[in-house]
């Protein structure tokens, strides 16, 4: 396949933010130390880890799916205590109300006034555990923070503090008490995982690691909160050239010509696909986008999103769509 060169300069920048910019080379270390830091808890899962990982520096947020006791919570705490900031968890039940996430206004006896009390929602990473358990009502809270990263209460616009990250589990074969997510929610998540089953070794690993106690107990952040923010520059500035975005509209186009198809893929799918290529890129070191990123991450940007006819399924569908659609020609340098 031939390579994309590098571009000489980067559009919407000057020389001197250049100079001051994380250069790929450097966000690819930052990226192996957060890798590497998650597996000193995480055994094996090294796609589930890294598109955890690519959905913080996208600037999105993930859904973790999968049966209880395969690693969803485990992962999120480990991922956040990685890269330090605030963590909040927020375990969903059905009593849960909205304002036990976004927070309320309290009477405050001594200064006869009434004060804003900020819920869980105010964190740099915020766990909602088992989010399909919690009414549409205390889901939708979510929405705008997702979305807009703020939060409206009371008349009152709040703004998140960067960055801001969302990582939801939910066990997608239970149905007591439980409400499932709908799509304008499930779209808000740049992509969703899931952990698998281990392995013989992997499970063996884990039983190990457990015999004396429990290993996120010792872990410790290896990065900050500015060099998250750093990152997502760095991923902003990750060039998707024509060629991909040619390639992009015509994935797009693909899934929609499909008759088993009954909810095909938004425009915000398209850009998020861009947007998780892009920060894919930066594990390799890379300031620019390949195909191969691009067919990588369908199935995880896509697959939630769409809705299929019958007994139809997302990701085997998008993995015959990708194997179809020739990919576009590269310009040579």
């Amino acid at each position: 396949m031939a390579e994309i060169a590098r571009p000489a300069t980067r559009l919407g920048h000057d020389v001197a933010s250049q100079e001051q910019a994380l250069e790929p080379e450097r966000a690819a270390e930052l990226l192996e130390r957060i890798e590497k830091n998650i597996h000193r808890v995480i055994v094996g899962k090294d796609r589930v880890v890294r598109l955890a990982i690519a959905g913080l520096v996208a600037g999105g947020h993930v859904l973790l799916q999968d049966l209880p006791g395969t690693g969803k919570t485990m992962l999120a705490r480990a991922l956040a205590t990685s890269v330090g900031g605030t963590f909040r968890r927020i375990q969903c039940t059905p009593d849960l109300l909205p304002s036990d996430i976004t927070g309320s206004s309290v009477f405050n006896q001594k200064d006869v006034s009434f004060e804003f009390v900020a819920g869980p929602i105010f964190a740099n990473i915020v766990l909602a555990d088992e989010v399909n358990r919690a009414t549409p009502r205390t889901q939708s809270a979510l929405l705008e923070a997702m979305g807009e990263g703020q939060v409206t209460v009371e008349g009152t616009t709040r703004t998140l503090d960067r960055p801001f990250f969302v990582v939801a589990t939910q066990n997608p074969a239970e149905f007591h008490g439980t409400y499932p997510l709908p799509e304008s929610q499930l779209d808000r998540f740049v992509l969703a995982a899931e952990m698998g089953p281990p392995t013989d070794a992997e499970a063996m690993e884990v039983l190990a690691r457990r015999e004396h106690g429990d290993p996120i107990a010792d872990l410790a952040a290896v990065i900050d909160v500015r060099e998250v923010i750093e990152l997502q520059e760095a991923c902003l500035r990750v060039v998707a050239a024509p060629a991909i975005r040619t390639y992009i509209v015509a994935l797009m186009q693909a899934i929609r010509a499909r008759p088993d198809v009954l909810l095909p893929a938004s425009m915000r799918a398209g850009v998020y696909l861009q947007r998780a290529a892009q920060a894919w890129a930066l594990f390799e070191g890379r300031d620019f986008v390949l195909p191969d990123d691009v067919k990588l991450l369908a199935a995880p940007v896509l697959a939630h999103r769409l809705g299929m006819k019958g007994r139809g399924n997302a990701a085997d569908m998008l993995g015959e769509v990708v194997s179809a659609l020739p990919i576009p020609p590269l310009r040579q340098h």
